[in-house]
C-alpha cells in the first residue's frame, strides 16, 4: 500500500510539472467522454420521450381495452353492456377508466356555414391515460358534467375556423344535430404536423349521452383500462371473463393491450440509434486515446534522464511502472470527470431537454447510468494510454541516463 500511495503521488507531481502538456493532451479525452456520457444521457430522454408519444396513441403501459361485439355484425346494447362494465370495474376496484365512442358527426355552425364534424365523446381519465397535450386551456375534470355550457375541447384547425378566439374570452361554438346546443370551448389540441387541418371536437361522454337517447349506429365505443404493468398479464384474462359471463347469445367480449410495451421490438428504433451513436463516441473516445498514448510515448523519450536518476537512487521497476501508469490514469479520470460534470450541468436544466424533446412531459433526472459509463471509460482510457509508456519506462537502465 506505501509503495501504491508512493507511486500515486509520484504521479500527481509529475502532472503538475508538466501541467500544460497534460492539459493538452487531455482536452480531446475530456470532450469524447463527455460525448459518451451525453450519448448515452440523450438515449434515456429519447427513450422516454418516445414512450410518451407511444402513450398518447395507445395509452400508458399498460393500457387493456375492452371491446364487445356480436357474431352477425348487429350493435351491442350500448347501455346494457355499459352498466355491466361499471359493475366488473367496482369489483376490481381500477383507477383510471375511461369510455370512448367515435365514428360520431357533430353539425357546427362555423363562419362559412354549417360543416360536419367528427366527435369523439369520452370520460375525464382518457386525458391521463394517453397523455393528451393542449396547446392551450385543459381537458375535462369530473365536475364538468354539471356545468350549465358543456365544455369541449376543439383541434386548432378548428378554432382557425372560429376566429382563435382567446380561450380567456370563454368562446362557444354551436352544434345542431341530437345532441345540438351551446358548448364552451375549454381547450386546444395542437396540430400533429405540417398540414394537419383535421377538424375534430371532444366532449363528456356523459353530456353527450344526456343529449341523446342512443349512440349512433356506427360508433364504435371500447373501454379502456390503465393497471400496473405487472398485473396486465394476469387481469386480463379474469376481466375478460367476468364480462362475458351471462352476455346475451351472440356476444363476445375482447380484452387487449394496446400500449407499446406490449408490441414486440417496440424500442428497435431506440436501441439502435444508442447503437450508431455510442459507437461514433466510442470511436472518437479511441482516436482521444491513440493520440494521448502517442504523447506519452513522446514524453517518455524525454524523461529517460530522470527515470534513469531514479533508478539509480534506488527506484524500484514496480515503483517506476505504476509512477508512469498512475500519472496517465489519474489524468484521464480527472478530464473525465470534468466532461462528464460539464455533462451533467447542462442536461440538469429542464429547458435545455425540453428545447431537445418538445413536449416530453416527464423529464427523468439525468440518469447515473451515463456518468457512470463516462467514468468507466476514462478509466479505460487511461489505463490503457498509460499501460505502453509505462513498459517503455520499464527498459531504461541507468546508463541510458548517462548518455542521454
Amino acid at each position: 500500500m506505501t509503495g501504491f500511495l508512493g507511486a500515486l503521488s509520484d504521479a500527481w507531481a509529475e502532472i503538475r510539472v508538466h501541467k500544460l502538456r497534460v492539459l493538452l493532451s487531455l482536452i480531446g479525452i475530456a470532450v469524447s467522454v463527455g460525448a459518451l456520457t451525453a450519448v448515452v444521457a440523450i438515449s434515456e430522454y429519447q427513450r422516454q420521450f418516445q414512450a410518451e408519444q407511444s402513450d398518447r396513441w395507445g395509452g400508458r403501459v399498460a393500457t387493456l381495452v375492452v371491446a364487445a361485439s356480436t357474431g352477425d355484425g348487429s350493435p351491442v346494447d350500448p347501455d346494457d353492456f355499459d352498466a355491466r362494465f361499471t359493475r366488473v370495474s367496482e369489483r376490481f376496484g381500477f383507477s383510471h377508466t375511461a369510455r370512448i365512442a367515435q365514428g360520431i358527426m357533430m353539425d357546427a355552425q362555423l363562419p362559412e356555414g354549417i360543416t360536419p364534424v367528427p366527435a369523439r365523446v369520452m370520460d375525464p381519465a382518457f386525458s391521463q391515460i394517453h397523455r393528451e397535450q393542449l396547446l392551450e386551456g385543459r381537458w375535462f375534470l369530473d365536475t364538468d358534467v354539471e356545468a350549465l355550457a358543456p365544455p369541449v375541447v376543439i383541434t386548432e384547425a378548428l378554432w382557425d375556423r372560429l376566429g382563435r378566439v382567446p380561450l380567456a374570452q370563454h368562446p362557444t361554438v354551436v352544434f345542431g344535430g341530437p345532441a345540438g346546443g351551446t358548448y364552451q370551448v375549454i381547450g386546444i389540441v395542437p396540430r400533429q404536423g405540417f398540414g394537419d387541418e383535421e377538424l375534430r371536437v371532444d366532449l363528456l361522454y356523459d353530456v353527450y349521452r344526456a343529449r341523446v337517447d342512443a349512440l349512433p349506429p356506427d360508433a364504435m365505443t371500447q373501454y379502456e383500462v390503465w393497471v400496473g404493468a405487472q398485473q396486465a398479464d394476469e387481469i386480463g384474462p379474469v376481466l375478460a371473463m367476468d364480462l362475458r359471463a351471462g352476455l346475451p347469445e351472440g356476444q363476445t367480449v375482447s380484452v387487449s393491450r394496446t400500449d407499446w410495451a406490449a408490441q414486440p421490438g417496440a424500442m428497435d428504433v431506440q436501441a439502435t440509434f444508442e447503437m450508431i451513436t455510442g459507437g461514433i463516441a466510442a470511436l472518437i473516445l479511441a482516436l482521444g486515446a491513440l493520440s494521448l498514448i502517442n504523447i506519452q510515448l513522446v514524453a517518455m523519450r524525454q524523461r529517460v534522464r530522470e527515470i534513469g536518476v531514479r533508478r539509480a537512487f534506488g527506484a524500484s521497476s514496480g515503483r517506476v511502472f505504476f509512477a508512469v501508469f498512475l500519472e496517465s490514469l489519474v489524468a484521464t479520470t480527472v478530464a473525465g470527470v470534468i466532461g462528464i460534470a460539464i455533462v451533467v450541468a447542462v442536461l440538469r436544466s429542464d429547458w435545455v431537454v425540453t428545447s431537445m424533446f418538445y413536449g416530453i412531459q416527464d423529464v427523468p433526472p439525468f440518469p447515473m447510468r451515463a456518468a457512470l459509463v463516462g467514468l468507466v471509460a476514462s478509466v479505460i482510457v487511461g489505463a490503457v494510454s498509460g499501460f505502453i509508456p509505462a513498459l517503455v519506462a520499464l527498459r531504461v537502465k541507468v546508463i541510458d541516463a548517462i548518455r542521454f
